[in-house]
């Protein structure tokens, strides 16, 4: 039997950051009916997107691929925090990554590859969600990467 998410998170040395806190009126994380759905996720620091501008103009691949794993990390701890538990998250059922996109860039399934392939180190199977990796203009506060997830919970 596979080692519970949170044994896995510690296994792997994956701290994750505080919980995000709305910019707006809406809730990080709405559960209801056994499933959990996540807020967009952008990454700030200090209040401050990080590495702003669309990618492949801006922002490299490997930095839109980090931030989208780092926007799933958010996520886990959106979710710790609303559910009390990373071992209550049994299937991530769907995550919708959104890369703002340069002008003819068409490789934003190589970006949310950094979203999903966290969630399968940690969940297994379970962790291999459904998936759409959708090109942008723009993204709130100038953010290369957003990332929203629905899993189901136990």
């Amino acid at each position: 039997m596979a080692a519970p998410p949170t044994e896995r998170l510690r296994a792997l040395g994956v701290a994750l950051p505080s919980p995000p806190r709305p910019a707006g009126t809406y809730a990080p994380v709405v559960a209801h009916g056994g499933f959990a759905w996540v807020s967009g996720q952008i990454v700030r620091e200090e209040g401050r997107v990080v590495r702003p501008g669309l990618v492949d103009r801006d922002v490299s691949v490997d930095a839109a691929r980090d931030l989208a794993r780092r926007a799933t990390l958010q996520a886990v701890s959106a979710l710790v925090d609303h559910l009390g538990s990373a071992d209550r998250v049994a299937r991530w059922l769907r995550v919708t990554v959104y890369v703002a996109s340069s002008p003819g860039f068409d490789r934003q399934h190589e970006v949310a590859d950094g979203a999903t392939q966290l969630l399968v180190d940690v969940w297994g199977e379970a962790g291999r969600p459904a998936r759409a990796a959708v090109g942008v203009a723009g993204l709130p506060l100038g953010a290369p990467v957003e990332v929203d997830y629905w899993v189901a919970t136990a």
